[in-house]
Protein backbone atom coordinates (compact mmCIF):
# COMPACT_ATOMS: atom_id res chain seq x y z
CA UNK A 1 0.00 0.00 0.00
CA UNK A 2 1.13 3.52 -0.64
CA UNK A 3 0.93 5.55 2.54
CA UNK A 4 1.79 9.04 0.86
CA UNK A 5 5.08 8.42 -0.72
CA UNK A 6 6.16 9.86 -3.77
CA UNK A 7 5.81 7.62 -6.66
CA UNK A 8 9.42 7.50 -8.40
CA UNK A 9 9.52 8.79 -11.62
CA UNK A 10 10.55 6.45 -14.71
CA UNK A 11 14.74 6.92 -15.44
CA UNK A 12 15.68 6.94 -18.98
CA UNK A 13 17.53 4.18 -20.40
CA UNK A 14 21.19 5.05 -21.98
CA UNK A 15 23.81 3.29 -23.50
CA UNK A 16 27.15 2.20 -21.77
CA UNK A 17 29.92 -0.22 -22.68
CA UNK A 18 27.95 -3.28 -20.67
CA UNK A 19 24.81 -2.23 -22.88
CA UNK A 20 21.61 -0.25 -21.64
CA UNK A 21 21.87 0.92 -18.40
CA UNK A 22 19.15 3.28 -16.47
CA UNK A 23 20.48 7.27 -16.50
CA UNK A 24 20.43 8.82 -13.40
CA UNK A 25 17.59 11.21 -13.04
CA UNK A 26 18.14 14.97 -14.02
CA UNK A 27 16.81 17.76 -15.28
CA UNK A 28 13.63 17.24 -18.18
CA UNK A 29 13.52 20.06 -20.48
CA UNK A 30 11.15 19.92 -23.33
CA UNK A 31 11.47 22.44 -26.16
CA UNK A 32 8.52 23.18 -28.30
CA UNK A 33 8.81 24.98 -31.51
CA UNK A 34 6.97 28.07 -31.76
CA UNK A 35 4.54 28.60 -34.00
CA UNK A 36 4.52 30.09 -37.49
CA UNK A 37 4.67 33.74 -38.60
CA UNK A 38 5.30 33.19 -42.19
CA UNK A 39 5.75 30.26 -44.74
CA UNK A 40 9.00 28.95 -44.91
CA UNK A 41 10.10 30.92 -48.26
CA UNK A 42 9.80 34.41 -46.53
CA UNK A 43 11.18 33.37 -43.15
CA UNK A 44 13.82 36.28 -42.63
CA UNK A 45 16.93 36.55 -40.02
CA UNK A 46 16.26 37.46 -36.77
CA UNK A 47 12.69 38.10 -37.32
CA UNK A 48 9.82 39.11 -35.02
CA UNK A 49 6.73 39.48 -36.50
CA UNK A 50 4.00 38.09 -34.58
CA UNK A 51 1.56 34.78 -35.51
CA UNK A 52 0.22 34.75 -39.21
CA UNK A 53 -3.33 33.43 -39.61
CA UNK A 54 -1.59 29.70 -40.23
CA UNK A 55 0.55 29.84 -37.29
CA UNK A 56 -2.76 30.28 -35.23
CA UNK A 57 -4.73 27.47 -36.51
CA UNK A 58 -1.18 25.49 -36.56
CA UNK A 59 -1.87 26.22 -32.49
CA UNK A 60 -5.44 25.35 -32.74
CA UNK A 61 -4.55 21.86 -34.40
CA UNK A 62 -1.74 20.73 -32.27
CA UNK A 63 -2.92 22.18 -28.48
CA UNK A 64 -4.64 18.72 -27.28
CA UNK A 65 -0.98 17.10 -27.76
CA UNK A 66 0.92 20.00 -26.43
CA UNK A 67 -1.04 21.14 -23.50
CA UNK A 68 -0.02 18.87 -21.22
CA UNK A 69 3.38 20.15 -21.24
CA UNK A 70 1.99 23.00 -19.20
CA UNK A 71 2.19 20.75 -15.98
CA UNK A 72 6.04 20.95 -16.31
CA UNK A 73 7.71 22.83 -12.96
CA UNK A 74 9.09 25.59 -14.75
CA UNK A 75 7.57 27.10 -18.38
CA UNK A 76 10.00 29.55 -20.41
CA UNK A 77 10.07 31.38 -23.83
CA UNK A 78 12.25 33.03 -26.00
CA UNK A 79 11.46 36.52 -25.94
CA UNK A 80 10.10 37.26 -29.42
CA UNK A 81 6.39 37.91 -30.00
CA UNK A 82 5.52 34.78 -31.87
CA UNK A 83 6.98 32.48 -29.09
CA UNK A 84 5.41 34.34 -26.14
CA UNK A 85 2.01 34.32 -28.47
CA UNK A 86 2.42 30.36 -29.07
CA UNK A 87 3.10 30.12 -24.94
CA UNK A 88 0.25 32.32 -24.30
CA UNK A 89 -2.12 30.43 -26.17
CA UNK A 90 -1.24 26.79 -25.07
CA UNK A 91 -1.50 27.83 -21.60
CA UNK A 92 1.87 27.83 -20.28
CA UNK A 93 2.43 31.23 -18.88
CA UNK A 94 6.32 31.33 -19.88
CA UNK A 95 8.64 33.69 -18.96
CA UNK A 96 10.56 34.70 -21.39
CA UNK A 97 14.27 34.03 -21.41
CA UNK A 98 16.91 36.89 -22.74
CA UNK A 99 18.90 34.11 -23.18
CA UNK A 100 16.90 31.94 -25.25
CA UNK A 101 16.68 35.16 -28.24
CA UNK A 102 17.42 33.79 -31.73
CA UNK A 103 20.73 34.25 -32.91
CA UNK A 104 21.84 38.29 -33.73
CA UNK A 105 22.27 38.46 -37.32
CA UNK A 106 23.25 42.12 -37.28
CA UNK A 107 22.74 43.98 -40.28
CA UNK A 108 20.95 41.08 -42.41
CA UNK A 109 18.57 40.94 -39.77
CA UNK A 110 15.03 41.47 -41.66
CA UNK A 111 16.87 39.85 -44.63
CA UNK A 112 15.67 36.29 -46.36
CA UNK A 113 18.77 33.85 -47.20
CA UNK A 114 18.23 34.52 -50.92
CA UNK A 115 18.23 38.54 -50.23
CA UNK A 116 21.50 38.42 -48.68
CA UNK A 117 22.70 35.70 -51.20
CA UNK A 118 21.96 38.17 -53.81
CA UNK A 119 23.54 41.05 -51.98
CA UNK A 120 26.55 39.45 -50.38
CA UNK A 121 27.38 36.14 -51.78
CA UNK A 122 30.94 35.55 -50.24
CA UNK A 123 30.21 36.70 -47.28
CA UNK A 124 27.23 33.97 -47.50
CA UNK A 125 29.68 31.62 -47.93
CA UNK A 126 31.86 32.28 -45.31
CA UNK A 127 29.49 31.77 -42.99
CA UNK A 128 27.87 28.68 -43.92
CA UNK A 129 31.49 27.85 -43.69
CA UNK A 130 32.56 28.89 -40.64
CA UNK A 131 31.30 28.88 -37.30
CA UNK A 132 33.56 31.40 -35.81
CA UNK A 133 32.84 34.07 -38.85
CA UNK A 134 29.96 36.91 -38.19
CA UNK A 135 30.53 38.90 -41.31
CA UNK A 136 27.15 40.22 -41.33
CA UNK A 137 28.71 41.68 -37.88
CA UNK A 138 26.49 39.95 -35.45
CA UNK A 139 26.57 37.42 -33.44
CA UNK A 140 29.12 33.86 -35.09
CA UNK A 141 27.09 30.26 -35.20
CA UNK A 142 29.55 29.17 -32.32
CA UNK A 143 29.06 32.13 -30.28
CA UNK A 144 24.71 31.37 -30.57
CA UNK A 145 25.17 27.73 -29.73
CA UNK A 146 27.77 28.50 -27.02
CA UNK A 147 24.90 30.62 -25.81
CA UNK A 148 21.89 28.34 -25.77
CA UNK A 149 23.99 25.75 -24.12
CA UNK A 150 24.93 28.03 -21.08
CA UNK A 151 21.04 28.30 -20.80
CA UNK A 152 20.77 24.68 -20.68
CA UNK A 153 23.39 24.13 -17.79
CA UNK A 154 22.20 26.70 -15.77
CA UNK A 155 18.83 25.23 -15.12
CA UNK A 156 18.64 23.85 -11.87
CA UNK A 157 19.89 20.41 -11.73
CA UNK A 158 17.05 18.62 -9.24
CA UNK A 159 14.72 16.31 -10.25
CA UNK A 160 12.60 19.45 -12.10
CA UNK A 161 10.84 19.49 -15.68
CA UNK A 162 11.51 22.56 -18.21
CA UNK A 163 9.16 23.64 -20.78
CA UNK A 164 10.33 26.51 -23.41
CA UNK A 165 8.62 27.62 -26.60
CA UNK A 166 11.91 28.83 -28.50
CA UNK A 167 12.48 29.53 -32.08
CA UNK A 168 13.08 27.13 -34.26
CA UNK A 169 16.98 28.00 -34.67
CA UNK A 170 16.92 28.04 -30.57
CA UNK A 171 16.01 24.36 -30.66
CA UNK A 172 18.57 23.53 -33.27
CA UNK A 173 21.23 25.22 -31.32
CA UNK A 174 20.16 23.47 -28.31
CA UNK A 175 20.73 20.08 -30.16
CA UNK A 176 23.63 20.55 -31.58
CA UNK A 177 24.82 21.53 -28.00
CA UNK A 178 23.42 18.52 -25.79
CA UNK A 179 24.52 15.95 -28.39
CA UNK A 180 28.13 17.71 -28.39
CA UNK A 181 28.11 17.65 -32.29
CA UNK A 182 30.49 19.44 -34.65
CA UNK A 183 28.60 22.83 -35.37
CA UNK A 184 28.40 22.13 -38.77
CA UNK A 185 25.77 19.85 -37.54
CA UNK A 186 23.19 22.81 -37.01
CA UNK A 187 22.65 23.05 -40.72
CA UNK A 188 21.42 19.83 -41.04
CA UNK A 189 18.84 19.95 -38.07
CA UNK A 190 15.15 21.00 -39.75
CA UNK A 191 12.72 21.89 -36.95
CA UNK A 192 9.03 22.12 -38.09
CA UNK A 193 6.50 24.75 -36.19
CA UNK A 194 5.24 23.25 -33.52
CA UNK A 195 7.59 20.55 -32.95
CA UNK A 196 8.81 19.01 -29.82
CA UNK A 197 12.24 17.25 -28.58
CA UNK A 198 13.03 16.68 -24.74
CA UNK A 199 16.89 16.52 -23.24
CA UNK A 200 17.42 14.86 -19.84
CA UNK A 201 20.23 15.22 -17.72
CA UNK A 202 22.14 17.68 -16.36
CA UNK A 203 25.18 20.53 -16.69
CA UNK A 204 27.56 19.06 -19.21
CA UNK A 205 26.06 15.85 -19.51
CA UNK A 206 22.07 15.64 -21.85
CA UNK A 207 20.66 12.14 -23.50
CA UNK A 208 18.00 13.03 -26.37
CA UNK A 209 14.87 11.62 -25.23
CA UNK A 210 11.73 10.48 -27.82
CA UNK A 211 8.96 9.50 -26.37
CA UNK A 212 7.01 6.06 -27.43
CA UNK A 213 3.20 6.45 -27.76
CA UNK A 214 0.91 5.75 -25.23
CA UNK A 215 0.02 2.07 -25.42
CA UNK A 216 -3.51 0.64 -24.99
Amino acid sequence: MNRGLPVPRARPLTRGPTGLTIAPMGLRVTLVAAARSSSLLAERFDDDRPLDEAGWYEVQQAAPALLPLGAADLRYCSPTRRSRATGTALGYAPLAQPALRDCDMGRWRGLTLAEVAALEPAAVDAWLADARSAPHGGEPLLAFISRIGGWLDTRPADDVTVVAVAEPSVVRAALVYALRAAPATYWSVDVRPLSTVTLIGRPGAWHLHLDAPALR
